[in-house]
């Protein structure tokens, strides 16, 4: 008997015992995806007078100390705490909830005149729309096409990546979808002049701030993860940071049958 999950009136069914995690793991190296020039994740090993926190060398467990950035090493969800000169707006007091119903939606950017990438809000409806279910979800998972397997170490500083039209947040903004995640280093240009446009339509802010709402970045949705429904557990440090290293993991939406059909296959 699978578990079941209520959203928009009707009930689905989800497997616990088959995750999809789409998150890019923190690991030292320069192999690793980074962007705004970041430096590499870094292990180092503590040592305390004759104590060596390592086994390979000699000591009795293994303790290290972590040198990471979240906005620049893997895969990484902000509050708008990110934009926002107050200390205490941090992601640990905003994100309350952790199970939300999630749509993966696959869009590829287009040129603009100036050689930028954009995801164009017209591109995005489309696919909502092509859904069998066009209930707008909680959160939405972005994966840009092609879907390029390099994305999982590409060194993104000072190659202007593909980000979004600020048409695009402030419709996900206007439709109260919390929850935004991607596959690219940020939802703005690389380099504004510090407008972040999509950053404050998303979060409405300063006007209206959006206390719950998050966006995830630096993600990685593989092929065989279709688009459609799933339910998403976004899973973050207790860090009192404006962000936070994290990993969202899938779980596939099924709609339950309902008590006729379920009576009939009896």
């Amino acid at each position: 008997m699978l578990p079941t999950y209520p959203f928009a009136g009707r009930v689905y069914t989800y497997d616990p015992a088959a995750p999809l995690d789409i998150s890019l793991p923190l690991a030292p190296g320069e192999s690793q995806v980074n962007c705004f020039w970041a430096e590499p994740v870094q292990f180092d090993t503590i040592r305390v007078g004759s104590f060596v926190g390592s086994v390979a060398l000699g000591g009795s467990t293994n303790y290290q100390r972590i040198h990471v950035t979240p906005h620049g090493n893997g895969t990484h969800t902000e509050c708008y705490g990110h934009i926002s000169p107050d200390p205490a707006i941090t992601l640990n007091q905003c994100l309350r909830r952790f199970l939300f119903v999630a749509r993966v939606v696959s869009v590829a950017p287009v040129s603009q005149p100036n050689g930028d990438l954009v995801v164009l809000l017209a591109d995005v409806q489309a696919a909502l729309m092509a859904q069998p279910d066009r209930a707008l979800p909680e959160a939405l998972v972005l994966r840009t096409l092609p879907n390029d397997d390099a994305k999982r170490h590409r060194h993104y500083s000072g190659t202007n990546p593909t980000y979004i039209e600020p048409a695009l947040a402030e419709y996900l903004a206007e439709y109260s979808i919390q929850h935004f995640l991607l596959d690219l280093p940020s939802v703005d240009r690389e380099e504004d002049a510090g407008q972040l446009l999509a950053h404050h339509a998303f979060w409405q802010y300063p006007a209206q701030p959006r206390r719950e709402a998050t966006i995830t970045e630096l993600l990685f949705v593989p092929d065989e993860v279709e688009d459609g429904l799933y339910l998403l557990n976004l899973q973050i440090t207790s860090l009192e940071l404006d962000a936070s290293p994290s990993k969202p993991v899938l779980y596939r939406l099924t709609p339950a049958p309902t008590e006729g059909s379920a009576a009939l296959a009896r």
